[in-house]
């Protein structure tokens, strides 16, 4: 303690205190601040639930310090995966930005086989559309009006039961009405639905663009329940769309409307 009280003792410390902080620490931070890292980099706007490409994404030389610990590095780490929010251009890519497989809402895009296709309507009129009380896994039927020059109603019966895959509005996001999905906003938030994307095999595609480009289409809600269920109306029309070839076929006999004659006796249109 004595030698704490001396006061050249005290200045000796001080100076070497000094000397350490001058020429080990103050080189080591400044060392830090000017080290390179390089980073991934978003090149363009990416919408959430869209899977990031190569050409979407680059890599960059930026200083070290202090950036996000879970900042990507490798461009091998980020394309392939899918944006859990907004990034705009210019953006630097963090982990928890991303993920590996498509979100919820998205997910039913990335399930397509090859079997069957999306494909989106137009809903021209809040009817049209069950005044926006569709949801993603409803059965509906499709029912078009005003088609072509006699503005003819029609119900294809390639089209009576479809599955609803998404109802979007006019900003491009997907209504979600899960519990606790925050999609039933306040009135003056809520967007109305413009489209509505179904879960279609190329005959019924051909069909609803026809419908598409010279009538009115309507949607009627046919089911909204369990997958059993429903799975069970989209079966009803796959064996519509491809009847077996050992179930013989069912002949429709036309029904032949007679008159009375005079006398009270029914003919028929040819006289017999």
């Amino acid at each position: 303690m004595n030698i704490l009280k001396n006061r050249t003792v005290l200045g000796l410390v001080c100076i070497v205190l000094s000397l350490i902080i001058c020429f080990g620490l103050t080189p080591l931070f400044n060392s830090a601040v000017q080290s390179q890292v390089e980073i991934v980099r978003m090149t363009t706007d990416v919408r959430q639930g869209e899977m990031i490409t190569a050409d979407m994404v680059t890599t960059i030389k930026v200083g070290g310090y202090n950036l996000p610990a879970d900042v990507m590095k490798e461009t091998a780490n980020v394309v392939g995966k899918f944006a859990r929010h907004d990034m705009l251009n210019g953006d630097y890519i963090l982990s928890s930005k991303l993920s590996d497989f498509p979100l919820a809402e998205f997910a039913y895009l990335h399930e397509l086989d090859g079997t069957r296709e999306a494909m989106s309507i137009t809903i021209k009129s809040f009817a049209a559309g069950l005044s926006g009380k569709l949801e993603a896994g409803d059965i509906v039927s499709v029912i078009a009006s005003d088609v072509g020059d006699f503005r003819m109603t029609l119900a294809p019966p390639e089209l009576r039961y479809v599955k609803v895959l998404a109802v979007t509005e006019s900003t491009g996001y997907d209504v979600d009405n899960t519990p606790g999905s925050g999609g039933n906003k306040d009135d003056d938030e809520r967007q109305l639905p413009s489209t509505i994307t179904l879960l279609v095999v190329p005959e019924q595609a051909l069909i609803l663009a026809e419908l598409e480009a010279t009538g009115r289409i309507h949607c009627t809600l046919v089911y909204r329940g369990d997958a059993a269920n429903r799975d069970r109306f989209l079966q009803i029309q796959d064996e519509f769309l491809n009847p077996s070839e050992d179930e013989p076929e069912t002949e429709v006999t036309p029904v032949i409307p007679v008159t009375p004659d005079a006398d009270g006796q029914e003919v028929s249109p040819d006289g017999e």
